[in-house]
């Protein structure tokens, strides 16, 4: 479950990045907090459009993104995006401090972060890659989502007793200093103990190659939409979370906070069993779509707060094990030189969708309730689940049949001849998912 850690480069990515997402966690469910409680009377679509302003960029910068990933040193990439959200967080603090914040200044500042992380995230994530071998990639990317979701279990609850005690300025600054951690991190890496992809060469037309490359892999776009649906009408959770505990439990700050944590109970489980998979495939990325459906359906019908936040792990177990899956697919499975371009255009369609479904369920939630909020959460799981499964049963050929032992055994044979050298291997062979 552990091996990545056993190569130097990758723990002092993890223990950096540990640090680093606590305090993001920290500043998202401040920013949250204020915009429904300080700015705005409760107002869920004014969090929705801070989502989309915060998430809408990495789809607008897609095109370019994922090149610069690909051309440029990934490790110099994250040192400056990093510096440059520190400043930002000071920034937002010092407003918040000095008490001249209004809403249109969190929503530009939503934007200017929104902009950085575009280009921050797809190098961030095919980074990994030049951290460990290969063979470890499906390892290590599981443990990066249980670091930022052991961030997420830490650093909402943490943000709410500092919002209650000293003010949400204070989360700003303090996350201003978990950056350092991260930079210090990436300084520490042994260079010469880095993998680092071939460079995309300064030519024409790549970004049309980065389209045309996943256009060709029906696989990866499956996974695209699965990812699509559930992360723009489905993974609203600052909204479910805000709204649910404000609205329809009366909670404060704290117990806000606390939903976030126990959210990150299953998600951090979801990740660390996917971390002792060999291989991601895509069967798992359907059933925990499924799963991630009827969870939210059970958390629309809690009737006390207690049982809406027992049910969120279920939802956190389901939504990780679903992206993690789909995350080390997707990484495994992609040419090397393409993996910057894909892992943009992978996180541009998670995230992208966000300016769309966020100010929407925000919309549903105010007009209808926090409850049919989390309803469209569970439509876009079972949805997606049954798209995916509706493709593998017609251009997969997959069988439900039963083996020896009476269990059932799906069968897929994949067809076509264009894989790269992984995908070329599964063509070869009939691959079992059993349900143990």
């Amino acid at each position: 479950m552990f091996r990545s850690l056993s190569i130097t480069n990758y723990r002092f990515w993890f223990f950096g990045a540990l640090v680093s997402n606590v305090g993001t966690w920290m500043q998202r469910t401040a920013q949250d907090w204020i915009v429904l409680t300080e700015l705005t009377d409760h107002d869920a679509v004014a969090v929705g459009i801070t989502m989309a302003l915060q998430f809408g960029p990495q789809l607008l910068l897609l095109p370019v993104s994922g090149l610069i990933a690909d051309r440029f040193d990934r490790r110099k990439i994250l040192m400056v995006t990093q510096s440059v959200m520190g400043a930002l967080s000071l920034g937002l603090g010092l407003i918040m401090l000095l008490g001249v914040a209004e809403l249109w200044q969190v929503y530009g500042f939503a934007l200017a972060l929104g902009i950085v992380s575009a280009i921050d995230a797809p190098a961030r994530q095919s980074f990994v890659s030049e951290l460990v071998t290969e063979r470890s990639i499906p390892n290590a990317v599981a443990l990066n989502s249980a670091s930022f979701n052991g961030a997420r279990l830490i650093g909402p609850a943490v943000a709410g007793v500092l919002i209650a005690a000293v003010g949400s300025g204070w989360v700003f600054l303090i996350n201003v200093a978990t950056f350092l951690a991260m930079l210090a991190a990436l300084r520490l890496l042994h260079k010469d103990e880095l993998q680092p992809s071939p460079r995309a060469p300064r030519a024409r037309g790549q970004i049309r190659a980065g389209f045309s490359y996943v256009g060709s892999r029906p696989d990866i776009m499956i996974i695209l939409v699965v990812v699509f649906l559930i992360g723009t009408f489905g993974m609203n959770f600052a909204i479910f979370t805000s709204t649910m505990a404000t609205v329809t439990f009366g909670q404060g700050a704290s117990g806000y906070g606390a939903l976030s944590s126990i959210l990150a109970v299953g998600s951090i489980t979801g990740a660390l069993l996917s971390a002792r998979r060999d291989r991601p495939r895509i069967g798992v990325v359907i059933v925990a779509a499924m799963g991630f459906g009827v969870a939210c359906l059970l958390s629309a019908i809690a009737p006390t707060y207690w049982l809406f936040a027992a049910s969120l792990v279920l939802v956190g177990f389901g939504s990780m094990t679903m992206l993690t899956s789909a995350n080390a697919y997707v990484q495994t499975t992609t040419a090397p030189a393409m993996r910057g371009r894909v892992m943009a255009l992978y996180m541009a369609i998670l995230a992208g969708g966000t300016p769309v479904g966020a100010p929407l369920v925000g919309w549903v939630s105010n007009i209808y309730g926090p409850r049919w909020g989390l309803g469209v959460a569970a439509l876009s799981g079972i949805v997606a689940a049954l798209v995916a499964l509706g493709w593998m049963i017609v251009a997969q050929h997959l069988r439900l049949g039963f083996d020896r032992t009476a269990r059932p055994v799906f069968t897929l044979r994949h067809d076509g001849d264009q894989r790269d050298s992984v995908t070329t291997a599964l063509a070869t062979e009939e691959v079992a998912i059993q349900r143990s």
